[in-house]
């Protein structure tokens, strides 16, 4: 199916949101999560929220080039008291955003915006070893 480039823009829209609550999410968990265990994993979080942050930014600089005007909406954000729940959550939000950005890639491609699909490339990557990084966490 074709994509126009309205509906490319009202799809990153949706990814910018998600961006910003998976930025609230990770500080949130970087901040509530407890023990001695996690030290790293408390550090490597707050290393991936600003990376969410960065993220965002590049995707409403891109909906701005493409003519849209990006979002100032937030997607939802998952907490909870469990360590381990919570890298399950941002886990699932990854893996969301990696299936997001594949797709998302392509698309940018159809219209033969190729600089923002290596922009898009560029995050997909980033959110690979978030999920990774997470899983690693989570013993998997």
């Amino acid at each position: 199916m074709a994509i126009t480039p309205e509906k490319l823009v009202e799809l990153l829209n949706k990814d910018l949101e998600l961006e910003y609550s998976a930025a609230i999410q990770y500080i949130n968990h970087s901040a509530v999560m407890t023990g001695a265990a996690y030290g790293d994993v408390i550090k490597e979080l707050k290393i991936h929220a600003n990376e969410e942050v960065a993220h965002a930014m590049i995707l409403a600089d891109q909906i701005d080039y493409l003519g849209g005007s990006p979002s100032v909406a937030v997607g939802p954000i998952h907490t909870s008291e469990e360590n381990d729940q919570m890298l399950e959550q941002d886990l699932a939000g990854e893996e969301d955003a990696i299936k997001r950005y594949k797709v998302r890639v392509e698309q940018a491609e159809q219209l033969k915006e190729f600089a923002l699909a290596q922009q898009l490339r560029t995050i997909l990557a980033v959110e690979q070893e978030h999920a990774m990084d997470i899983k690693q966490a989570l013993g998997k």
